[in-house]
């Protein structure tokens, strides 16, 4: 399989909304449709309409001018919006924190956190811009990252050392 593929429905829908609102400035329907679009999903606006409010999203004022946020998950209701490289800023800063070992095999990596803390890491793994992640598993204590083959297992696992070893560069 080459290529991401996801189920046409309508929670895969929301969730790409949600994830483009989180990760770039999306300041109209027109603006998300188009995003949409480029990722092969295609939208009435009366749809998008109904998804956005399905999924709590709500216009307010930033940097950009008046942009879209949705609330965040589980217990954090406060909105959240792209924010240019926050989330690539935090990233470093929570593997500086929560980093114990890396270890690559193949195109696989296995993180190891304190107890309780895997998931939150997978987490901003997940939401970070970072090149070559195919995706994540977590467990309690350990994150399953699998690499996309044209980087491997060992650069990521190296990439993610030097992040937590304070040497966040430029990916």
């Amino acid at each position: 399989m080459s290529e991401n593929t996801a189920p046409l429905t309508k929670t895969a829908r929301q969730q790409k909304i949600i994830d483009l609102i989180t990760r770039k400035s999306v300041v109209s329907q027109i603006d998300l449709a188009e995003n949409l679009a480029t990722m092969g999903i295609t939208v009435t606006q009366a749809t998008l309409s109904r998804d956005l409010a399905e999924v709590g999203a709500v216009k307010i004022r930033s940097t950009a001018g008046s942009v879209y946020a949705v609330p965040g998950e589980g217990g954090d209701r406060s909105l959240q919006q792209s924010t240019g490289d926050s989330l690539d800023a935090k990233l470093p800063r929570l593997l500086e924190e929560l980093l114990v070992s890396a270890a690559a095999q193949d195109n696989t990596v296995v993180l190891r956190t304190p107890p309780g803390a895997a998931q939150y890491l997978a987490s901003a793994i997940d939401r970070s811009s970072m090149v070559g992640i195919f995706g994540t598993i977590a467990g309690d204590d350990t994150v399953l990252v699998i690499a996309m083959s044209s980087v491997g297992g060992q650069a990521l696992a190296e990439t993610f050392l030097e992040y937590a070893a304070g040497n966040a560069a430029e990916n």
